[in-house]
């Protein structure tokens, strides 16, 4: 089955670990350029070196919601690769407080490294996506689309990534461009690892994993790799005529469609 990255270039945010970096390894194995983009550079020399095993990639260092982060990475990649072709905003985190214990400065943070990052990476590599068509796929989370309690900003923030994204496919489709959104849930992730050694020490992962208070229909947390392979997937050539979709990867936990 051809997924169509073959000479194709993916720059991946967020991507010196968990779901982003099992996603550049995927893409990579199936004949993409990746460019890896992350805080830490220890990590992402890491990844590099791990992935490379399984096709041509790079990294750049940077933190994405500091000024010009965006025009640099879209900037190296270009000069690096020659043009790009998939773009995934993957950088960010799961700050939740009630609304009563946050201060102004938290949601400007969160909306920053959630909302504005996305933004402002999407826009420097418009040009270039513009160029052959693409596809752009924004990260968010199935509590955007029902939040309960004491889950702001985090909710919000995604909320408003799920609207943009369909906004954004509306407006890109012209060129060739799809834009979609994958809505992840409980992900095995190195947060859930250690909530897991700090709450149920006794247990081993897959018991954790499996544990009712989850909530899970399917009865686990998901791998790394369950989420990649949507990412994988929407981003490809095979979903050619998939644009403006919010894809729930959560075992069915979500409360919406």
């Amino acid at each position: 089955m051809d997924f169509g990255y073959e000479g194709k270039v993916a720059v991946i945010t967020g991507s010196s670990k968990g779901i982003g970096r099992k996603t550049a390894e995927q893409m990579a194995g199936l004949g993409a350029k990746v460019m890896l983009v992350a805080r830490g550079e220890e990590d992402l020399v890491k990844a590099k070196e791990e992935i490379s095993h399984h096709g041509e990639v790079d990294y750049v260092q940077a933190d994405v919601t500091e000024e010009g982060a965006a025009d640099k990475i879209i900037g190296r990649t270009a000069d690096r690769f020659g043009r790009i072709d998939v773009l995934i905003n993957n950088a960010g985190g799961s700050f939740a407080k009630a609304f009563d214990q946050l201060e102004i400065s938290d949601w400007e943070q969160d909306i920053d490294l959630k909302l504005m990052a996305a933004v402002k990476m999407s826009k420097a590599a418009m040009p270039y996506l513009k160029e052959n068509g693409g596809a752009i796929l924004n990260m968010t989370a199935v509590l955007g689309k029902t939040p309960p309690a004491s889950s702001l900003p985090t909710t919000v923030s995604r909320a408003a990534g799920m609207a943009m994204t369909k906004a954004m496919s509306k407006d890109l489709g012209q060129y060739d461009i799809r834009v979609n959104t994958v809505c992840i849930g409980l992900i095995k992730s190195d947060q859930i690892m250690q909530k897991w050694k700090n709450e149920e020490p006794g247990l081993s992962w897959e018991e954790y994993a499996g544990l009712d208070k989850h909530n899970i229909p399917l009865g686990r947390i998901g791998d790394t790799e369950e989420a990649a392979n949507v990412i994988t997937f929407l981003c490809s050539d095979l979903a050619s005529y998939v644009n403006g979709v919010a894809v729930n990867v959560d075992g069915g936990s979500g409360h919406a469609l």
